[in-house]
């Protein structure tokens, strides 16, 4: 079963230690670990949920003032960690979804709910780097499937207010859709 942990921290020094204190606890996968907007460190893992779980423990055990934010997602669809490394590119592109948020975990969490709610490919799950801390999610498929996947995204921000704006465009221009690869 696939399942993805992230930490957030305010601090870098203290990200790189946790990072390294995570990998060496438990057997899991390092996505990323990298510095962030606005002086953040965000570390994503992937492993079975007992390591992960184990490991987001102890990161936030040698962190713990530093850390801004914590997200385990089991069972998460395969497509999340493909777009936050945009490590594949959709065999089509048709209409097309946009979601931002104020915060990282936002963004996976609503990236994972769009990709398990119609058929859809995601495209990138950008997480706050270059951008103010903001994230967002884009993704493609027939109208109607990016409509559904585009609501049940922002849904899951709807408590949190974390959702800065859900975008369908129903025919995306392609000189678009090369600028966002």
């Amino acid at each position: 079963m696939i399942t993805i942990g992230f930490l957030e921290l305010n601090s870098i020094a203290r990200g790189i230690l946790a990072a390294d204190m995570m990998l060496k606890a438990a057997e899991i996968r390092l996505v990323s670990a990298r510095p962030s907007c606005p002086g953040k460190y965000q570390i994503l893992i992937t492993g079975e949920v007992s390591a992960v779980e184990s490991a987001l423990r102890i990161g936030e055990e040698s962190a713990k003032i530093n850390v801004v934010d914590r997200l385990l997602i089991p069972r998460v669809n395969p497509q999340v960690i493909e777009a936050i490394n945009m490590s594949s590119m959709p065999s089509s592109l048709k209409a097309l979804g946009i979601l931002e948020f104020f915060s990282v975990t936002g963004a996976v969490i609503a990236a994972d709910a769009a990709a398990k709610a119609a058929n859809v490919s995601l495209i990138e799950i950008r997480l706050g780097t270059g951008i103010g801390g903001k994230s967002f999610v884009t993704f493609t498929g027939d109208v109607g499937a990016v409509e559904e996947s585009a609501e049940a995204g922002a849904k899951t921000a709807e408590n949190s207010g974390a959702l800065v704006a859900k975008v369908v465009i129903a025919h995306p221009d392609r000189e678009l859709y090369r600028s966002l690869l």
